[in-house]
C-alpha cells in the first residue's frame, strides 16, 4: 500500500522511510517509530493501517536498511545500543515530522519499544509535534525529563514487561503528574510487544485492538 521515500533531515542530510498516504488529500500525519528490530514489515503494516484510519503515516528507517530477524535479540540489542538516540530523534524523526507537516497538517508521533522511548524524547525535542502515543518504551531521564514534555501524551504499557517494567512505568507516571503534564496512561495484562501480530509468543489481540482504538481516537482528537 505504501512506498519507500527519501526526505530531508533538518541538517540537510537524506533519510529514508516508508510512507502510506490516507485517501483524503489533507490528512493529518503520524510518524511511526520502529521496535529494536528495525523497519520491519510489521511496522510498515501499521503505517498502512494508519492510512486506512485517515492519517498519512511515515516510518523513518532509523537503522538505514538493516532489519534484524525476530529470534536474534543479541543483534537487535546491539543495533539499539549503537543508535544515536538524540541524532535519530532531533534529525531523522524531526525530518519525518517536517515532511508530513509541510502542507500545514498537524502531526503526531508514535513508537513501539525502542520507538516508545524515541516518542518521549521527541515529545521534549520536536517543536512541530501536536501529540504522541507511546507503546512500552521509556527513555532514561537524562535523555528526556517528563517536565520537558511539550505535547499531550497517551501511553500503553504491559504489566508482564521485564524491559519497560511496571516500576519504571509508575515512576514515569508519577513524574509526569508532578510536572502537571497531560498523560493518558493504560496498562494491559500482557507481555512486552503485545501489539506485534508477527510475534505469536507475545501478541495479545484483544489488548492490541483496545490500544489501537484508543491511539487512533487520541490522534483524531489532537490532530483533527
Amino acid at each position: 500500500m505504501g512506498t519507500a521515500i527519501t526526505f530531508k533531515r533538518p541538517d540537510g542530510k537524506d533519510a529514508s522511510g516508508y510512507l502510506a498516504n490516507a485517501a483524503r488529500g489533507n490528512a493529518p500525519g503520524v510518524v511511526v517509530i520502529q521496535e529494536w528490530w528495525g523497519l520491519s514489515d510489521q511496522i510498515k503494516g501499521l503505517c498502512d493501517r494508519f492510512a486506512l484510519a485517515g492519517f498519512d503515516a511515515l516510518a523513518p528507517d532509523l537503522y538505514k536498511g538493516k532489519v534484524v530477524p525476530y529470534h536474534d535479540t543479541d543483534s537487535a540489542n546491539k543495533e539499539m545500543n549503537s543508535l544515536d538516540f538524540m541524532d535519530a530523534t532531533t534529525q531523522t524523526v524531526r525530518g519525518a515530522t517536517q515532511y508530513l507537516s509541510r502542507n500545514g497538517a498537524k502531526v503526531g508521533l508514535t513508537g513501539f519499544c525502542l520507538g516508545g522511548a524515541v516518542t518521549i524524547i521527541g515529545a521534549t525535542k520536536i517543536p512541530e509535534l501536536a501529540a504522541g502515543v507511546v507503546f512500552y518504551g521509556i527513555p532514561p531521564e537524562q535523555a528526556a525529563k517528563p517536565a520537558d514534555v511539550k505535547i499531550p501524551l497517551q501511553a500503553h504499557f504491559a504489566n508482564k514487561d521485564d524491559w519497560c517494567t511496571p516500576e519504571l512505568v509508575n515512576g514515569f507516571e508519577k513524574a509526569m503528574k508532578a510536572a502537571g503534564k497531560s498523560l493518558e496512561l493504560f496498562r494491559y495484562d500482557a507481555e512486552h510487544a503485545f501489539v506485534n501480530e508477527q510475534r505469536q509468543a507475545v501478541h495479545d489481540r484483544e489488548a492490541a485492538e483496545l490500544a489501537w482504538g484508543r491511539a487512533t481516537e487520541f490522534f483524531r482528537r489532537h490532530l483533527g
